[in-house]
């Protein structure tokens, strides 16, 4: 089996999820019938793991690229990863401190770019920045609350 043995490699050199490895089969023209066995015994000897794929998603967009939780929920989505369980497990990865940190920070800076920009301008602009970085909306309105009060 030629095609497990490149998808030993294709996810020991990072974490996947199972969507990427069933499209990573139709591209080697492996027989749809053959994509169980190959998963499984992947599964078996520990290369795919669902869970900490997940996990790795979460902690990564979230530390490099400074994602909200909404954004990294429609990637996780997008990459075939629906159970609740999981889900919350991967979210865990987020310290709300931290969070709430980065929020914050995104607003200070996104406030000072805005300087000569309309009040109400300003404001929708930070508020379609920061839902655009994956944050919920009800913080977003609690930060902007915050530079309001902040700069009267």
């Amino acid at each position: 089996m030629q095609a497990l043995e490149k998808l030993k490699h294709y996810c020991s050199y990072q974490e996947r999820s199972h969507a990427e490895v069933v499209q990573q089969l139709y591209a080697y023209s492996v027989y749809k019938g053959d994509h169980d066995a190959i998963i499984a015994s992947l599964i078996e000897k520990n290369y795919l793991n669902q869970e900490r794929f997940a996990i790795a998603l979460v902690g990564g967009k979230h530390r490099a690229k400074s994602w909200g939780r909404i954004k990294i929920m429609n990637a996780l989505k997008a990459k075939g990863v629906t159970s609740t369980y999981i889900l919350k497990e991967a979210f865990k990865q987020i310290d709300e401190v931290a969070y709430l940190k980065k929020l914050q920070n995104f607003a200070d800076k996104k406030w000072a770019t805005l300087k000569g920009e309309q009040y109400l301008i300003k404001k929708k602009k930070l508020y379609t920045h920061l839902l655009q970085k994956g944050y919920e909306s009800k913080l977003v309105l609690k930060e902007i609350e915050r530079l309001e009060g902040s700069k009267k």
